[in-house]
């Protein structure tokens, strides 16, 4: 077999954008590379026997605090790339979900820090492709 036949690796994630009714987003300031300091929306890796949505709403409690129920995910699209991760081949299936004003968060797991940011204010370029991920999620639904 040829280096052209060998199967690629591909690491399977999610990823949540977390919308308050008011147009705020919940974003981690990630503390681990790649983009060490950068903010990102909160996800993570597909533990085995999981589906992405259950992934989801795992990674997004772990990381931030906030607890949603899987059935108030909503599947945004996939994100694969071969260069949206400078680790390697990462597809992402991306959610959202609607929380309430004022939802109380809890930087844990991988973030530095977390926080509600308005979506006409980030603090800088999201990390990865985060930024085409915030879009669809609040393009408007034809």
């Amino acid at each position: 077999m040829t280096d052209t036949e060998t199967p690629e690796a591909i690491r399977y994630t999610a990823d949540v954008v977390a919308l308050t009714p008011g147009g705020d987003v919940l974003l981690i300031e990630r503390d681990w590379p790649p983009y060490v300091g950068a903010w990102a929306l909160p996800g993570g890796h597909v533990d085995p026997g999981e589906t992405s949505r259950a992934a989801a709403a795992r990674e997004l409690a772990e990381e931030t605090g906030v607890q949603v129920a899987v059935d108030d995910l909503r599947q945004i699209g996939v994100w694969d790339s071969p260069e949206r991760d400078p680790r390697g081949r990462y597809v992402t299936v991306a959610y959202a979900a609607v929380v309430p004003a004022g939802t109380r968060i809890t930087a844990g797991d991988d973030a530095r820090t977390a926080r509600w940011c308005p979506l006409d204010d980030l603090p800088g370029r999201p990390a990865f492709d985060h930024a085409d991920i915030l879009r669809a999620a609040t393009a408007p639904i034809y």
